[in-house]
């Protein structure tokens, strides 16, 4: 039997070395104001690309639970800033509206 440990390990090092290395290299040089703020709004941006995408791919009976989902995820993004509460909320109600209308 094939082993898949040294693949999962290569694997985690491609997605974690890229990360580190930048952090590692940049983390004792002042960044310039305005490239910190397009540095902050890169998860929102990031966000509204998916959320776009799911509307326009969404199913004629999922219309519903996508519009609530988006919903409830902007007005906590909105109110809250929390990107993760945020997205968590949007697929919980998501979720329930789904199920309850099967």
């Amino acid at each position: 039997m094939r082993t898949y440990i040294p693949l999962i390990i290569g694997m985690g090092l491609a997605t974690y070395l890229p990360r580190l290395i930048p952090l590692v290299a940049l983390s004792d040089r002042k960044i310039d104001d305005r490239v910190r703020e397009f540095l902050y709004y890169i998860p929102y941006t990031s966000l509204s690309i998916l959320i776009i995408r799911g509307i326009i791919t969404a199913d004629s009976n999922m219309k519903i639970a996508t519009i609530a989902g988006i919903a409830i995820a902007g007005i906590l993004s909105y109110k809250k800033g929390n990107l993760v509460l945020s997205v968590l909320s949007g697929i919980l109600l998501s979720f329930l509206i789904i199920n309850m209308s099967i």
